[in-house]
């Protein structure tokens, strides 16, 4: 009788950590809230901070939010898998969610900055696919920050003096997706996960597979 091998879809893989980075405008926020909503493989690994909650944001969906005091407890007992000051806040992952869905082959989104992405590829770089949202223009970057009306002036100003230094970093991520249309730019963004899964170094359950296939009788 003939070995039945397994569906593809049942061969053991690693998870992998889908790392999303833009200047604050861009539409990164924008584009994981869709990925979510159309993936269910994807998570969302919720972050640490000690910003502010905005009153469209939700406790333990968007962030966790909590005091300084507590972030410097996480990140000084090595319980962060990366942390960074953005805008004058803290913000952070915790290590151990991030470990035990990798394992066990979930992927996870991270919606951070450059700076938490540079250390999450130090640490883990075989488990990261970073992708860098661009705005089309500089002037469009301003008037998405407007019309989101979640920021005072002062803010926005602040944001908009950081953006180009952190456009500087676009080099540093796998892909560079240009967000002039989101109905371009979102399935550009599925594209590379949905190739991402399929790497071969991704899939540890590949080397049964193909030795059971083998195995098999003409």
């Amino acid at each position: 009788m003939a070995e039945t091998l397994l569906p593809s879809s049942a061969i053991a893989r690693r998870g992998l950590m889908l790392v999303l980075s833009s200047p604050s405008g861009a539409g990164k926020s924008t584009i994981a809230r869709n990925l979510l909503e159309t993936d269910p493989g994807l998570s969302l690994s919720v972050s640490v901070t000690t910003r502010k909650r905005r009153a469209s944001e939700i406790e333990g969906v968007h962030y966790h939010f909590i005091s300084q005091r507590e972030f410097e407890r996480l990140r000084d007992t090595d319980a962060l898998l990366e942390w960074a000051e953005v805008h004058g806040n803290f913000y952070g992952t915790p290590r151990e969610a991030v470990e035990v869905a990798m394992s066990e082959g979930r992927d996870m989104l991270f919606d951070i900055d450059w700076q938490g992405a540079q250390q999450l590829q130090e640490k883990m770089r075989a488990d990261v696919v970073s992708v860098f949202i661009l705005p089309p223009t500089m002037a469009e970057l301003k008037a998405r920050l407007h019309r989101r009306a979640e920021d005072t002036e002062d803010v926005i100003a602040t944001r908009l003096d950081n953006s180009r230094a952190e456009i500087e970093h676009w080099r540093e991520y796998d892909y560079v997706v240009v967000n002039d249309d989101l109905d371009r730019a979102f399935p550009a963004v599925q594209a590379i996960v949905k190739a991402e899964r399929l790497r071969r170094d991704r899939r540890p359950g590949l080397f049964d597979f193909v030795s059971t296939l083998l195995g098999q009788a003409d």
